[in-house]
């Protein structure tokens, strides 16, 4: 964040996110995994996604008013940034380790009777454990690459194709991070199937409020997608196998948030932003197959 912070070129940029965002993984998949084994799961994973989501909520209102408002040069938000790192790290570990944790593991086991070698070929390969883990990985895949390309490209699409003014445009970004907040605070295959129908009134309607809305909406709808693709599979799967497969399907997921934001960006600059709503659609679809065969699975 510091390296941000200090306006790097264009490399510069390219290698202090990927740094951020490789550790940003490995503490994600730690926290779902953590959290997913836990009796009350449904609901702590909710609000841990509900805080990533009042975050992402908070620093773009925060990153709004510093540019559009306060005039500040772009990087010097990424000093705030820092200083939420900082905290962040030092209170992750406070009140337990690795260490606690692994005992804790390993006295389940010994009560249950699982104490068996985890490995990846276990998580990735042997049924049934492997199905779940790749349905769940592609599923989370799916939905952080919506997520992703709809947040990243939001602010393009109202400001060039709806013709917001660039604060405007922000709000909505906001909005939609509002959205997925309160609805992670807050039935995944009804939510799959209004955040299609949002998506086709987003692309059709050529009104700012309407898509404004819409975006709004989708961002509630969406939100509680990602806690509930973990809370199935630590239900699925054993306990032992958790962190193996919980945290593969989180790193696995984060391929969207690079892969789909690319690729909308780079179809954009030959067919226009408009493309942005057809793509989002297709993929929730797909995600929305995936959410069937786990339910498949669950019954089983």
């Amino acid at each position: 964040m510091l390296q941000m912070a200090s306006n790097p070129p264009f490399l510069g940029v390219v290698v202090s996110i990927l740094i951020a965002d490789f550790s940003g993984s490995i503490g994600e998949a730690a926290w779902n995994a953590y959290l997913g084994g836990m009796s009350n799961s449904n609901h702590l994973l909710g609000f841990l996604h509900g805080f990533y989501g009042t975050g992402a909520l908070l620093s773009h209102l925060v990153a709004s008013f510093m540019i559009t408002k306060g005039g500040l040069p772009w990087n010097h938000f990424y000093y705030f940034m820092a200083s939420i790192e900082v905290l962040s790290s030092v209170s992750g570990f406070w009140w337990s380790t690795g260490v606690a944790y692994r005992a804790s593991v390993n006295q389940h086991q010994d009560e249950h009777g699982t104490r068996n070698k985890v490995t990846m070929t276990k998580v990735l390969v042997t049924p049934p454990f492997s199905r779940v883990t790749w349905l769940c990985s592609f599923f989370l895949l799916g939905y952080v690459a919506i997520e992703v390309a709809i947040g990243g490209w939001i602010l393009v699409f109202m400001t060039e194709v709806r013709k917001a003014t660039q604060f405007a445009a922000r709000m909505t970004a906001t909005g939609f991070w509002l959205g997925i907040t309160l609805g992670r605070f807050l039935l995944c295959f009804i939510y799959l199937l209004l955040v299609i129908a949002l998506g086709i009134v987003s692309w059709l309607v050529p009104q700012f409020l309407v898509s404004a809305i819409a975006f709004g909406l989708q961002g509630f709808l969406l939100g509680p997608l990602f806690p509930a693709g973990i809370v199935v599979m630590s239900r699925l799967l054993p306990r032992h196998l958790h962190v193996s497969a919980i945290g593969f399907a989180a790193a696995f997921g984060s391929i969207g948030s690079a892969v789909l934001p690319f690729a909308v960006g780079a179809i954009a600059q030959v067919k226009g932003v408009p493309v942005l709503q057809p793509i989002v659609l297709a993929i929730l679809v797909v995600i929305l197959c995936l959410w069937l065969g786990l339910l498949r699975c669950d019954r089983k």
